[in-house]
């Protein structure tokens, strides 16, 4: 599955990926990063680098997996912190919200990924049951640094970026 955008306008991409357009707009701190697969009949490999394929050297690594059905996850914001989600496997949708605009992507191939950079909401539900969200941070766990009241990240949002 696509994100919205993609299905409405009736596009297909080829496999391995070449690079996609982003068709949906999304807030000025996100972006959709189309990831090269390298692979022979053995299988695919997909390389990330920090400083080549990443604008943020990796402090924190983790992923959600099990996710039950119907459950929703995320609803929190971050002061300063930059993220690459990948979905390695399944699919799950991302909502990100800049205070401004707001956005769902559907994640599911693993050579698409989500950046999000500064200070965005963000949530995530539809997971499929085998879904894997990988997510590399620029920053260690701080719990200071999350936002997760809405309310409150309007506010920052409206400090300009103060929080």
């Amino acid at each position: 599955m696509r994100c919205r955008a993609e299905v409405a306008r009736g596009a297909t991409f080829p496999h391995p990926p070449a690079k996609r357009p982003v068709l949906e707009q999304l807030p000025e701190h996100c972006r959709l990063v189309a990831l090269t697969a390298r692979g022979d009949e053995r299988g695919s490999l997909i390389p990330l680098e920090p400083g080549a394929d990443l604008p943020f050297e990796i402090k924190r690594v983790y992923y959600i997996y099990g996710t039950v059905a119907e459950a929703e996850r995320g609803f929190h914001a971050h002061r300063d912190l930059d993220q690459l989600a990948i979905c390695v496997a399944g699919a799950c949708t991302m909502i990100v919200d800049d205070g401004r605009t707001r956005s769902e992507v559907r994640l599911d191939t693993p050579d698409k990924a989500l950046l999000i950079r500064g200070l965005v909401w963000r949530e995530m539900r539809d997971f499929s049951p085998d879904a894997v969200l990988l997510v590399l941070a620029s920053r260690h766990y701080d719990e200071t640094d999350y936002i997760r009241r809405y309310e409150d990240f309007l506010a920052a949002v409206a400090e300009g970026g103060k929080g």
